[in-house]
């Protein structure tokens, strides 16, 4: 299992779970989180959401093109393994949102 903070606008917002790899993910909202949702298909009042795949709205935030094949080959990180790949971008996403790996 492997965990990622995600902050919006600085401010911790929730955490990001990999439960199973590459098949099993949840984002919890932390309960004392209360700014703007990370994604309005993501409200807060909802709290915890689970899927079955990588979580679409973390998924756009990936690179495409030359600038994954350059963060794959760099990186040494396997094409399918986007947990990984969002950690590795997580401090320069593009929006309010960064991720870092939990400690």
């Amino acid at each position: 299992m492997r965990a990622a903070n995600i902050f919006m606008h600085g401010r911790k917002a929730g955490t990001l779970i990999e439960e199973a790899t590459g098949r099993k993910y949840r984002f919890e909202y932390d309960g004392d989180y209360d700014g703007e949702p990370i994604s309005l298909s993501m409200p807060i009042s909802k709290g915890t959401f689970e899927y079955d795949r990588f979580p679409p709205f973390f998924d756009g935030l990936l690179p495409e093109g030359v600038l994954l094949e350059a963060l794959l080959k760099r990186g040494k990180i396997d094409r399918d393994d986007y947990f990984t790949q969002l950690l590795a971008v997580g401090a320069d996403l593009v929006g309010a949102i960064t991720v870092e790996e939990t400690k």
